[in-house]
Parts: structure tokens; sequence; C-alpha cells
């Protein structure tokens, strides 16, 4: 006998939304398609999982649960209760939530707790936190306003600018989380949005109101200006200066660098053939006085960088004369603290002088760097060769299909010992 469907009475005051599906055929449909039929659970990055659906008096927007929940089944189960409410006509929309009236001292305290941060990178964000940033921690987050902003960013000593827009910068990014959703629970943002908006020209002002025009492109040293940086500076500096320019590692990478991280190849007559750097590790300084080595940030900063070949006599030199000795011996020791890390400030009282010589008082450190990426570039390096040399990870997405070979990185080191070694034209 054929069974018909009941229409829902009148009188009746319960609308089915699903009429068609049983309240088991739509937890059977559910089961099967990996969907629910009423709104969606998510599991958030902290295990518990949060529940929302859609908003009756406007479909487009999701309503989410004022809590999260410790188990799929909770979520699920709150959400029938959601469902129930909407078919039985007993729903209403939530109030809004007030929100929390935290000061800014409380909640930068909460916020630099959360971050995973570097230890140099910590210590400076502390600083400004005990510095500049001690004007807002009375504020409660939604008494800033750009204005305010404003008018403190003015108020700050002009003869630092470096000092008082890296403040700013730590404002800015810790208001602009308070402005967003927290990630773990879906709560609210504590702000509308975040009045950290100070353009670029204000940013830039120098102390008579001008601002600065955008600074020239780094002009990387030659080979000549290179040759007297070396011959002007004691004995013990100049490899550092010839593997700053040649293979380009950071200066904390650089004075890091450890006996057990070098290896050199010989031929069938035992002269030296090739050598390596294999870089791994980098020292930072959160204070003048606490050195840290660290691991680098990203995979990419961990590589082995060939040296040219024309490099390794001054490599073998110095490992018998300045290196310390076994195989955790620092390649550049603090020359008056046997054992310790070189600073960047001792290396500068000689190497001022010596750019000084070579007619370029411009040429930071860091700029040999940029010397040693602009020469290897010059001899037909690829993008990805010069990332694997350099330790870059831009341009991830490209790299994904890009990988800089061993022999390849071999064959450019010679060329730019061919380079070095070439008579002029």
């Amino acid at each position: 006998m054929a069974t018909t469907r009941r229409k829902p009475s009148s009188a009746s005051n319960v609308t089915p939304l699903r009429p068609d599906l049983t309240a088991q055929q739509a937890e059977e449909t559910k089961e099967k398609t990996g969907r629910r039929s009423f709104g969606r659970i998510d599991q958030l990055p902290s295990g518990m999982f949060r529940a929302r659906y859609p908003d009756p008096d406007n479909p487009r927007r999701r309503i989410a649960a004022d809590t999260t929940f410790q188990t799929k089944t909770d979520a699920a189960a709150w959400l029938s209760r959601k469902q129930a409410e909407i078919i039985e006509h007993r729903w209403k929309p939530a109030p809004p939530a007030e929100r929390d009236k935290i000061t800014f001292a409380d909640y930068s305290a909460r916020w630099m707790k959360n971050r995973d941060l570097s230890p140099k990178t910590r210590a400076e964000y502390q600083r400004a936190l005990d510095g500049r940033l001690t004007y807002f921690n009375d504020f409660t987050l939604d008494q800033i306003s750009p204005g305010g902003i404003k008018q403190w960013f003015d108020a700050q000593n002009v003869r630092y600018p470096i000092a008082r827009k890296k403040s700013y910068e730590v404002l800015r990014a810790i208001l602009a989380t308070a402005s967003r959703p927290d990630e773990d629970t879906d709560a609210p943002p504590l702000i509308d949005a975040n009045p950290a908006r100070l353009t670029a020209k204000t940013l830039n002002r120098r102390a008579d109101g001008t601002t600065p025009r955008k600074s020239a492109k780094v002009k990387p040293a030659s080979l000549n200006e290179l040759a007297t940086i070396m011959d002007a500076l004691p004995e013990r500096y100049r490899l550092m200066v010839l593997l700053a320019a040649w293979c380009a590692p950071r200066f904390g990478e650089l004075t890091e660098l450890r006996r057990k991280d070098v290896t050199v190849e010989y031929d069938k007559e035992g002269e030296p053939d090739a050598g390596i750097l294999h870089i791994s590790r980098a020292v930072t300084w959160p204070d003048p006085d606490t050195p840290i080595v660290k691991e680098p940030k990203t995979a990419a900063g961990v590589r082995d960088v060939e040296i040219p070949p024309h490099l390794l006599p001054f490599l073998l030199d110095h490992l018998d004369k300045w290196a310390e000795k076994g195989d955790n011996g620092l390649l550049f020791p603090a020359v008056e603290s046997p054992g310790e890390h070189m600073k960047h400030g001792a290396l500068y009282k000689v190497y001022r002088r010596a750019r000084k010589v070579a007619g370029r008082a411009d040429l930071r450190w860091h700029d040999l760097r940029h010397t040693g990426a602009t020469l290897a570039a010059q001899q037909g390096a690829t993008l990805a060769e010069l990332m694997n040399r350099l330790g870059h990870s831009t341009v991830a997405a490209a790299m994904i299909y890009q990988h800089a070979s061993a022999q390849r990185d071999r064959e450019l080191a010679r060329k730019l010992s061919t380079l070095a070694t070439s008579p002029p034209q």
C-alpha cells in the first residue's frame, strides 16, 4: 500500500527546513558525504572545535558559538539545538557581546608572550614597549585613536628617526592583531579597525620637515676596491673580506663559522682544489653583551657554498695563523676575548679605515654580500643558484620547480676565481 506524505497543518507553528529528509536520513547523508545538512564544524589549530550556522536573517553571514567545544559531538549537539530553535520559531539573534576593556600594557604583554620571535627581535620589541610605547600603557585598546597616535609620533624626538619608526611599527603590529578575530577561538576583534595608519610621508619626515628621497641603489665594490680594502686591513681580517665578497654570507653567519664548517678538497698532487662553507648557524646579539647562536629562520638559510678556488690559499693560511684550535674553533674569534664571538663594532674599527683608503666610505659591510651576489650574477648564475648561494627563501613558488645543483655551484665558484685572476683588458 502506497504511503502519502502529509502536509503540515496551517495551525501548526512547526515548519521543517528539510521536509523531505527525516532526522535519521539527514544524519546518514552527513556520514556518506562528509558534510552536515545544517551548519558547519571546523577544528581549530588548538584542537578545539568551532561551530557555525547561517544567520536566518542574512544567510550570507555565519553565526559562531560564543565558545569552542572539546569534541565534535558537543559542537554537533549545539548546532542541533540551534536548528531546533529556528524550526520552532524560537530563535532570536544574540545580543552583541561586550568587548573586554583591556589596557595596552596588559594586551601587549599577552601579545609578546604568544609570539614566536627570535631573541634579537624579542629584545628589540621589548625595548620599544619599555621605552617610547609606555605612553599608551594606561589606555584601553578602544581609547587609542589615529589622532592620538599621530600626536604621540610627532612628539617623539626626531633626532632618532629609526628608533621612532621601529616603535611605531611594533605598535601597529600589536593593534593589527587586536583588530582581527582570535585565530584559536574565533573570538571577535577587540577593536573595529587598526588605528595605526600613519602615512609613509609622516613616518619618514626629517627634523626639518622634509622627506628624504629614496636612497640610491647599493654600489658594489670593484675588484680593485676589494683588493685595496683587503690590503689596508690587519692580516687576521683579510679572509673575512674575501669570504664576505665572494661567498656572500651574512655577518652573523660569518662570525659563527667554525673549523668543522669548512671542507677543503685536494687534487692528486696534494694541492687545494675546492672548498665548501657549510652554513647552518648564525650569531645574533639581543643586547651588546649577550651573543645567541641560532639556526636560520628558514630552511634556505642552511646551505653549502662553494669557495672560489683563488681564496683557498688565503683560507689555509688563516686556519694556520688566526683560527682557534679544534673542530669547534671559531674562524674569526674576538681579538681581545679568545673563544668569544667577534662583535660588529670591533670589526668596524678597522673596516672603516680600510674602506676609506679604497675611496669607498659609503661601503657598508653588508654591501660586500651585495657585491658577492652581483659578481655571481655577472657570471651567469640563475635566480635559483643565487638564492641557494645567498640563503634566500623569497620567490618561494617559483623555487619549488628550480634547484641549484652542487656541481653548478662549483662551476660558478671557479668562474668567480677566473674573474679574479684574469689580467685586466
